[in-house]
């Protein structure tokens, strides 16, 4: 790997590891950075997985701010994200992706058109405690969900956490982005640890694409935190249309 390889996977991956921790939209930078430095795509998507690892912890730490008082859903949450990730990865041993993918474009279209969607509902400690029980199983099947489709796809799934969490738990979107974050590493992480164990890592790729998205991932969380929700939200729904184009020119191109 050239020099100039190495400078673009850190670039690639502090574009994604912002975008990633934003609005869950780290492969669109990443993933064709690494196409573009000569990776075969099944070599490529293992390098991105793994080192979006590493972006996924630095993000969930430098949420640590909005994780606070979160811990007992947090856990259940996390556990159901760890048991979706494992039936992802299962049903895509099973079954083939490719047949999903026309599916995609409009699950992320809707989750963009969600996130655009104002809340006037109350939120804060006290309103998320006393919401009804039905809610509260709701997202956790909604967690469980969208795990279980980040460990079968994959593409965008932060989009559809975020989505999911913003609408049906009316969080406000520092808090909701925190455990998206914090959901998709226990996910994700699955997925990055098999492949470590078992799958042939190119090593040389993940170092530089890692090292950017650590840092891209620790800035992100700040930007939510400063930036108002009102426009972040706008400019992450028009983010993830325009994915769900590119991916809808792509299955039925």
């Amino acid at each position: 790997m050239s020099g100039w390889d190495f400078v673009l996977l850190v670039v690639a991956g502090v574009g994604g590891g912002l975008t990633g921790s934003i609005a869950g939209l780290a492969s669109l930078c990443t993933y064709p950075a690494l196409l573009a430095v000569g990776l075969p795509p099944v070599t490529a998507n293992m390098a991105n997985t793994v080192a979006l690892l590493f972006g996924g912890i630095s993000a969930t730490a430098s949420s640590r701010p909005e994780l606070a008082g979160q811990g007992p859903r947090l856990r259940r949450w996390c556990a159901l994200g760890l048991l979706g990730g494992v039936v992802g990865a299962v049903l895509l041993l099973l079954t083939p992706a490719q047949g999903f993918e026309r599916l995609v474009p409009f699950l992320i279209a809707s989750a963009s058109l969600t996130i655009l969607i104002p809340r006037r509902r109350p939120v804060g400690d006290e309103a998320l405690a006393a919401r009804p029980r039905r809610t509260t199983v709701l997202v956790s099947v909604g967690v469980f969900a969208v795990a279980v489709y980040g460990g079968y796809f994959g593409a965008a799934a932060g989009v559809l956490m975020l989505a999911m969490l913003l609408f049906i738990d009316g969080d406000t979107l520092p808090r909701a982005n925190a455990a998206k974050n914090a959901i998709l590493l226990c996910a994700n992480g699955i997925a990055a640890v098999w492949f470590m164990v078992a799958g042939d890592v190119q090593w040389s790729a993940v170092l530089p694409l890692a090292i950017g998205a650590m840092t891209g991932s620790w800035i992100g969380p700040k930007v939510v935190r400063r930036v108002p929700a009102k426009p972040l939200r706008a400019v992450i729904g028009v983010l993830g249309m325009l994915l769900a184009v590119r991916l809808g020119v792509q299955a039925f191109g």
